[in-house]
């Protein structure tokens, strides 16, 4: 394994930690309804006989920004996307009419969005410690790298600043991503 090889999957292992804290970002509600709050959540369908994503049978949308709006494609799973997202526990309480299912997104409260912005703090640093991770291993690759021989103790420095640059990097775009959504969720 070469330094391009390391830093390649070094790279790649830190940027999908920097993408799972924006996902797990996206997934917290401000009070502003967003289709990505339901369309990841799995539901039991007994029609088909298996465990689905909302939007795979459904057409998710947000009339409003209070509102989000499901429309199953197919009426026998209106009641199991009901129950499923009652199920959740995300403080949806969705209302069905006809074969439309409407959830209006609450208000949140001011101890409700302190207590959000702890979860969000919860997954910032369980993606600054994959970063580490991350790090850790193309440190533990460089080692190998230099007790193989044929690159010089320069080349390690060198190398190993440039996996501490990246580091450094991949957690200021955590720190930020975390700082954007404090913002948006203590904003009343």
């Amino acid at each position: 394994m070469d330094f391009d090889e390391i830093q390649l999957e070094t790279q790649e292992l830190m940027e999908g930690a920097v993408n799972h804290a924006w996902k797990e970002f996206n997934n917290i509600h401000t009070g502003k309804a967003s289709p990505s709050m339901v369309d990841g959540l799995r539901v039991d369908v007994p029609a088909y006989g298996s465990s689905m994503a909302i939007r795979d049978i459904a057409a998710i949308t947000t009339p409003d920004s209070r509102t989000i709006s499901i429309q199953p494609w197919d009426k026998n799973t209106v009641s199991p996307i009901e129950k499923g997202i009652k199920a959740a526990g995300l403080g949806l309480n969705p209302v069905t009419r006809g074969s439309v299912i409407i959830v209006p997104v609450p208000e949140l409260s001011g101890e409700r969005r302190k207590e959000l912005v702890k979860v969000c703090s919860g997954h910032a640093e369980d993606s600054r410690v994959q970063v580490r991770k991350a790090r850790q291993k193309a440190m533990d690759n460089l080692k190998k790298l230099k007790n193989e021989g044929g690159t010089s103790e320069d080349d390690i420095k060198r190398y190993e600043k440039e996996i501490q640059e990246m580091t450094d990097s991949h957690i200021e775009q955590i720190n930020d991503a975390l700082k954007q959504k404090e913002s948006e969720l203590l904003a009343v």
